[in-house]
């Protein structure tokens, strides 16, 4: 067992990880599988993109009226999941998620494609609809009315910042599948790190 510094260790790891997956070609090597848990105590899962890691944290954009924003107001406590099969790799992670300052959500806003920002304007995400023409006419106004100029941040749109205080990096062994994984927990002076059995 070892502790590492708290801005270090698992998360840098991630870091050169996803950096190996974008230079292997990986196909969204950013997608997340991010866990949330209702009132009721039903857990729900679904891919978020993981946007960048500051300070130990990662962090994704959002929609701010989803199932998993009012899912994380109720109960910040979630889990993550990264997996590249092409690599042999996965990362598992439990933290905490809190909301991030606004004008982080208006600067990863405006760097998404046009079409993700115009899709946010048009489409109430995860609402009952009877059919998708309703959403193509608004977004053909959307975009007649704006032209070339910038699509706006929505005002229900936010960051979220995962802080995690427990992770998990897992690599596939080359044949014996005695594959390695290596966990680490947040503790008052860093991390501390151990191995556990396949």
């Amino acid at each position: 067992m070892r502790n590492l510094d708290r801005d270090g260790g698992p998360t840098e790891q991630l870091e050169r990880w996803l950096d190996e997956a974008r230079e292997a070609g990986v196909e969204a090597p950013g997608a997340m599988t991010l866990v949330t848990v209702g009132g009721d105590g039903r857990p729900s899962a679904r891919v978020v993109s993981l946007k960048r890691i500051e300070d130990a944290a990662l962090v994704f954009t959002t929609a701010l009226w989803t199932r998993k924003v009012e899912e994380l107001r109720r109960n910040p406590r979630v889990a993550a999941v990264f997996f590249w099969p092409a690599l042999g790799r996965q990362v598992r992670l439990e933290g905490r998620a809190e909301f991030a300052e606004r004008e982080l959500a208006e600067e990863l806003f405006a760097a998404r494609p046009r079409g993700h920002q115009l899709q946010a304007h048009v489409s109430r995400q995860g609402s009952e609809i009877e059919n998708l023409e309703p959403l193509r006419e608004r977004l053909a106004r959307l975009e007649a009315e704006l032209g070339e100029a910038s699509v706006p941040c929505p005002g229900d749109w936010g960051a979220v910042r995962l802080r995690p205080d427990r992770i998990e990096l897992w690599q596939e062994s080359d044949g014996d599948r005695l594959h390695r994984r290596q966990l680490f927990e947040a503790s008052a002076g860093g991390w501390r790190c151990s191995l556990l059995a396949p």
